[in-house]
């Protein structure tokens, strides 16, 4: 987020006196910790490279100077994620009503990959099933497998069915829920049984274009290992263009417009596609690796089994192709050594307080730029039984460039969480902001979900609204220029003149909402409505 030589002098007095004014979070600490991570010879925290070792010595020396003690496997400061790599070759598709036939190729009609282990995989002559949105929602009297998938291929809509049609307001409004997300769509599928998926690319319920579909799909796809692979995934993930489905639908006699119409509804029945099939042939080369969360523990004085979480991830990109100015290096200090940092000076904060009545911990999770792969591990083989985890506070890309005059609750409406970070906000003179992001999921792209969807509620907070303090125009133009030229680029390097007082308020919150469930009986509940709730409830009994 380098700016420009004005806004840089415009900023540095506001950095500088918010080290001053600090009087519990400290600008100077918080910094310090973004611009080593951020370091050049981090090589921007790849996950499996040697710069990984680097990450887990920095941040274990870190936390045990804050007074944290190890929090990981056999007694250590990590857990190690063992990861598959999926890499596709050789794929051909094609798809046939009759005597019209259209070929697949890859990133073109489609883009087609795997996340289950094995060397090739082979679907001959498998029938086509549209089953609308592709969603199970018991607790919405929605069903849209009303028939046998197993062993065909399903076409799916992306999103949920809402989103053509607000009034319906049968899911999240506005607001994408689980549901209308992609990775639900092929979780589900794999647990009806079905041989692979089809999700028609749509660019507004999408929320993006085809060329990212493209970008994302061609490369390699990673997962966790999982223990019965086959029943968590499906041999054919894909994705097909919209103008192709269009078509397929013509040939076997339909309308595409007028099947989606009716799958908005309860009613919607699946709908086979009369004579039309698909053949799909791809080798695979499946690759295990292995990475590490690193997790810190501060254990409770009366109920140390209870859970308290603050999250974040400490991985980058990496090392990738050179820029314009000839850099490789993706430091990714906003992304997300920021929220790192956030997590080492919450970890002192807590150290410097009287001990809590419940355990605080903390992960530094691994693998989310490749998929939440870390917290998807961790919610999978959890260190501390989820059902006794309290809450958890995620943070991922801190506010660098001062005051805002609201708080961004990402998921609200889902726990009553809301209402407790609202009302602190509140104290700070804040206003809040529940639904930045909601129709394109944003709740379901950070590592909070992975334990969310588990039944775990959890905090997803930024900065929002306007800038507070002067001069305005620099903040504002450094915020954009970030978002055009930094984001997940080179560019992202850390600035020795930010304001942090924006970042210090966002943990403040965090820290005394963590602070009143450590030291009460209180287990935060899920709201009525929300597809998380059903997860939670099958383990009531165990939260007293």
């Amino acid at each position: 987020m380098r700016l420009t030589t004005s806004a840089a002098a415009l900023l540095i007095a506001a950095s500088l006196s918010t080290v001053a004014t600090a009087q519990t979070f400290d600008a100077a600490r918080i910094s310090e910790d973004i611009r080593v991570l951020a370091d050049d010879s981090f090589e921007g925290r790849g996950i499996a490279t040697p710069a990984e070792q680097k990450v887990i010595d920095y941040l274990s020396r870190q936390y045990a100077a804050a007074g944290f003690a190890p929090g990981g496997e056999n007694g250590g400061w990590t857990q190690a994620v063992g990861l598959n790599r999926f890499s596709v070759s050789n794929v051909s598709g094609r798809l046939k009503v009759g005597d019209w036939t259209q070929a697949l190729a890859q990133g073109q009609q489609a883009t087609i990959t795997t996340r289950l282990p094995g060397e090739a995989v082979h679907l001959a002559g498998l029938p086509l099933v549209f089953v609308g949105y592709g969603i199970n929602a018991p607790e919405r009297q929605w069903n849209d497998f009303k028939t046998d998938v197993k062993g065909k291929v399903i076409v799916v809509l992306v999103n949920d069915a809402d989103f053509e049609d607000l009034s319906l307001n049968t899911f999240g409004g506005s607001a994408m829920t689980y549901y209308g997300r992609w990775t639900y769509k092929y979780e589900e599928a794999a647990r009806q049984g079905a041989a692979g998926v089809l999700i028609v690319h749509e660019t507004k319920p999408a929320s993006y274009g085809w060329t990212t579909v493209a970008n994302s799909w061609g490369a390699p796809q990673f997962d966790i290992v999982r223990q019965n692979p086959t029943a968590e995934r499906v041999p054919m993930e894909a994705w097909l263009q919209r103008d192709v489905t269009v078509e397929l639908f013509r040939q076997a006699g339909l309308d595409f417009e007028q099947e989606k119409l009716k799958a908005r509804s309860r009613d919607f029945q699946p709908v086979e596609l009369r004579g039309a099939t698909i053949d799909v042939d791809f080798d695979v080369k499946t690759d295990g690796i292995t990475t590490h969360n690193v997790v810190a523990r501060l254990e409770g004085t009366t109920h140390p089994d209870e859970t308290i979480l603050y999250t974040g991830h400490w991985d980058h990109i990496g090392v990738g192709a050179p820029d314009a100015t000839g850099d490789r290096i993706f430091n990714g200090a906003v992304d997300n050594a920021s929220g790192t940092a956030g997590l080492l000076e919450l970890a002192r904060q807590w150290s410097a307080g009287p001990r809590p009545q419940r355990s605080i911990v903390m992960i530094s999770f691994t693998g989310e730029e490749s998929g939440l792969l870390g917290s998807e591990f961790y919610a999978a083989n959890p260190l501390y039984p989820l059902e006794t985890t309290v809450a958890g506070f995620n943070l991922d890309a801190g506010n660098v460039l001062g005051r805002m005059s609201k708080l961004g609750v990402t998921g609200y409406g889902h726990s009553d969480l809301d209402e407790r970070v609202v009302a602190l906000a509140a104290a700070q003179g804040r206003g809040f902001v529940g639904d930045a992001g909601a129709a394109a999921g944003i709740y379901f792209r950070s590592d909070h979900f992975p334990l969310a969807k588990r039944g775990v509620p959890m905090g997803y907070l930024s900065s929002t609204g306007e800038y507070v303090d002067e001069p305005i125009a620099p903040r504002q133009a450094a915020a954009a220029e970030y978002g055009a030229n930094r984001y997940h680029q080179a560019a992202d390097e850390w600035e020795p003149n930010w304001d942090y007082r924006g970042m210090i308020q966002d943990l403040e919150v965090v820290f005394k909402a963590g602070e009143a469930l450590a030291n009460s009986r209180d287990w935060p509940q899920w709201k009525q409505g929300s597809e998380f709730g059903p997860a939670r409830t099958v383990s009531d009994a165990q939260r007293k």
